[in-house]
């Protein structure tokens, strides 16, 4: 098989000819709710279209690195490889080979599998680990060496290389390499590491790879990551032991000696990333395959979609009272059982049949008072006993990245990646040049109090060595009535993320919205704790928010955004429509192969 050439790094051509791409809509609805103030119309996120296939990332290189694989007929599994290590290089905030994550696969021949790569708990974690003096959670869970788990991005990428894959790895990785070996920096990189420089310099090593001289790169620049640079060569040449063996699992144990960390050699080589049953479920005549635990995803998004599965939505104005009403309450009896029972299913039982059952539904949708909003104080977790003390939440970061691809044949994938907080843990591992996660705080590290997203978890998530963090990670596909794909999606976001994702699945399946429209329309937010609907700035239409004030719900306006979805519906001629969220960026590019001129 022919080596994988390097590809351009200034490729941020649309090229949308050649993709096929043209302007279009199925029958976005001209009102989404939204003031006429709202950021983002419907008519102007227009997709992309691909024949051949469709990446969609948050960055148009990573986005261009995997819509290549696919035209050199790699597979979806194929790009997803080369799509997350390029991310490791041009999206140091988020899609880091320090971090772990998701992957749901849905092949054409109807196999459905769901990779589970989250971090761990290293052998010497204890359950009270973070406390300070007074017993309250200390900075250690998200800054410093003392935050990280056990990485997991690269085992997972080769366990599904492996199953899946049919490109040569070294191949895959290649592109990666020549993209840390000097990238000229684009927008939105520069914009991000401006944005931090504070934090970058609390740590050497990170400074001297992000800010050479004192200041981040512009614009422009030549930005080289030498160190990253050597370690994705040894991944390419040894694959996963080139990470968690050798010299690059030396230099994680060295640096957590440095930083009084507690990671070893022990806890990589004992790393596995195991396929796990996949959530899949009824909505609407569609199926819907998510993430099990340790992800909180499926099963949340299964019975938000299970409780709204018995009201006609359609009938409904969108974003109109009743429909944020609707949605809230089933958000918020949702978030309830999440935090209370969902955990790493190595440790913890999962009671997963009954909370998705449509009995559960039922019982949940005779709670809904049509004129009332329940108190969150009142909505209790649907198995048993339930109290806790609401916190107020910290800011959320959009520390997590998603992609998703499909190729020419109808494989799909998405997969969700992170590193938990913007850039991690902050610390660098030298000599390596990747950053590490935070994902510690994930877990309840004090059982009842919230997180740094205000999510307020049960003893079901304690601190446990060797234990996968709970998750809100989403990574979903959604197959029509016919059981072909018809939707691949997913965003960042910590706890929105499952709302997030919630909203397009029913922006799609609900509201016949394009994928463009699905994109754009203002996004919602309740996760229990705290008792408010947040929504996007300028989202909301005065005279809704006044109603749903009139009917019980406290409601607070983000100063920014929700999300970062990337998304690709299969239209009914078989192309594949894709749209980046323009709240962030990215983009979405669609493939298309040159077949011979029959004579």
């Amino acid at each position: 098989m022919p080596k994988l050439a390097p590809l351009p790094l200034l490729h941020v051509c649309v090229a949308l000819a050649a993709a096929g791409a043209c302007s279009g809509t199925m029958h976005a609805p001209a009102d989404t709710g939204a003031p006429a103030s709202w950021a983002f119309p419907a008519d102007q996120v227009v997709p992309t279209y691909g024949a051949d296939g469709m990446v969609s990332t948050t960055d148009r290189v990573a986005s261009e690195i995997g819509a290549e694989v696919l035209r050199r007929g790699g597979n979806a599994v194929d790009a997803a490889v080369a799509t997350h290590f390029a991310l490791a290089v041009v999206n140091p905030e988020a899609g880091n080979i320090g971090g772990g994550g998701f992957m749901i696969v849905r092949l054409a021949d109807g196999t459905t599998a769901a990779l589970d790569f989250r971090e761990k708990a290293p052998l010497g974690a204890t359950r009270d680990m973070y406390l300070d003096s007074s017993g309250a959670v200390s900075e250690r869970a998200l800054v410093g060496h003392l935050a990280a788990g056990v990485p997991g991005s690269v085992a997972g990428m080769w366990e599904a290389h492996r199953r899946f894959g049919s490109l040569p790895w070294a191949d895959l990785v290649h592109p990666a390499i020549n993209l840390a070996d000097g990238i000229v920096v684009h927008a939105r990189l520069a914009s991000s590491l401006r944005s931090h420089v504070e934090e970058l310099r609390r740590f050497p090593a990170t400074s001297a790879i992000f800010l050479g001289d004192g200041q981040p790169p512009r614009v422009g620049d030549r930005f080289v990551q030498r160190d990253l640079a050597t370690t994705l060569r040894r991944i390419a040449r040894d694959g996963k032991d080139g990470f968690y063996h050798g010299e690059t699992a030396a230099l994680i144990e060295a640096e957590m000696r440095r930083g009084g960390g507690i990671m070893t050699r022990d806890d990589l080589a004992a790393y596995n990333a195991p396929w796990r049953d996949p959530i899949v479920f009824e909505y609407r005549d569609h199926t819907v395959i998510s993430m099990p635990p340790p992800s909180s995803g499926g099963i949340t998004l299964a019975q938000i979609l299970n409780t709204l599965q018995g009201f006609d939505l359609r009938s409904l104005d969108y974003h109109s009272p009743d429909h944020v009403h609707l949605w809230t309450e089933a958000t918020k009896r949702a978030f309830v059982d999440r935090n209370e029972y969902l955990a790493d299913p190595d440790f913890v039982p999962q009671p997963t049949r009954e909370l998705i059952s449509d009995g559960y539904a039922l019982r949940k949708r005779a709670e809904i008072d049509m004129d009332r909003a329940t108190p969150s104080a009142r909505v209790l977790p649907g198995l048993g006993p339930f109290a806790r003390t609401a916190r107020t939440a910290r800011r959320e970061g959009e520390n997590t990245t998603h992609y998703s691809i499909v190729d020419r044949s109808g494989n799909a994938v998405a997969v969700t990646t992170t590193i938990n907080s913007l850039y991690g843990n902050l610390v660098t591992v030298a000599g390596a040049g990747f950053l590490l996660n935070n994902e510690m705080d994930d877990f309840a590290a004090l059982p009842g109090t919230a997180n740094q997203f205000g999510l307020v978890q049960g003893e079901a998530n304690a601190i446990e060595p060797g234990k996968r963090m709970l998750s809100a990670m989403t990574p979903t596909i959604v197959l029509d009535p016919a059981g072909r794909v018809k939707l691949v999606t997913g965003s960042p976001g910590g706890p929105t993320i499952i709302t997030t994702v919630a909203q397009i699945v029913s922006n799609v399946v609900d509201f016949g919205m394009d994928v463009g429209g699905a994109t754009a329309a203002p996004r919602l937010h309740h996760q229990h704790l705290p008792d408010t609907i947040v929504y996007e700035r300028a989202g909301m239409r005065a005279g809704t928010v006044a109603a749903l004030r009139a009917r019980g719900h406290a409601l607070r306006e983000r100063s920014g955004y929700q999300g970062d979805t990337q998304s690709i519906v299969v239209l009914p001629d078989g192309r594949l429509a894709g749209a980046a969220d323009p709240r962030r960026g990215g983009a979405a590019v669609g493939v298309r192969v040159a077949r011979p001129v029959v004579q």
